[in-house]
């Protein structure tokens, strides 16, 4: 019988692992990812939820990525064969299991011009990062542009909504539960009733 890994474990075990191979201190590591000593230490021993705004910076400082930080350890979770999920303007590849670690969806987006931005709130933060083309983020009254190989983080209770900027645009997001069930299932939602516009009458 095949024990399950706690993934949380595992996670807190690599950021103990990355740092004491690199030879710093709590401290060393806390000011690396503006965290401080004293929560980074109960991120270590499990005396502390680990938040995916926390992680990103944990990750940066220790020279992995997010992806490679939260990876499984089981044979059977090594390779995701994703599937497009097309809507009105985007596709969607899932990148991660359902709820892989604290309800948190890894995807991958390619964004056309023509996508409805429809700007909306939830709790919570999201991040992404430009993989090619140029971003354009809605954040309430601000116009903001991030190419690619630069990543955004900002509070989503903020009305927000991500488009392309004169092309189409791909691009890594992080969704917790609440930014999964706004913009993948709205998109779905979308999608479903534009294939009933599409088909006409029944």
């Amino acid at each position: 019988m095949t024990q399950e890994v706690d993934l949380d474990a595992v996670v807190r075990r690599r950021i103990r692992g990355l740092r004491l191979a690199r030879g710093w201190s709590l401290d060393a590591l806390a000011a690396r990812c503006r965290l401080s000593p004293s929560n980074l230490s109960r991120i270590e021993t499990g005396h502390r939820r680990i938040a995916l705004d926390q992680l990103v910076p944990i990750a940066r400082a220790l020279g992995t990525t997010l992806d490679q930080l939260v990876e499984s350890t089981e044979d059977e979770d090594v390779v995701i064969r994703p599937l497009p999920c097309d809507h009105p303007g985007m596709t969607v590849w899932l990148l991660s299991r359902e709820r892989s670690l604290h309800g948190v969806t890894v995807a991958k987006m390619r964004i056309t011009p023509d996508r409805p931005l429809e700007p909306r709130v939830h709790p919570g933060r999201e991040w992404f990062t430009v993989l090619s083309g140029t971003a354009r983020l809605l954040l309430g009254e601000r116009n903001v542009l991030v190419p690619a190989g630069e990543a955004a983080e900002f509070s989503t209770m903020t009305p927000h909504a991500v488009g392309a900027h004169e092309g189409p645009v791909e691009l890594l997001t992080i969704l917790d539960h609440d930014g999964e069930r706004s913009h993948l299932h709205a998109g779905q939602a979308i999608a479903e009733t534009a294939r009933r516009t599409a088909a006409g009458p029944g």
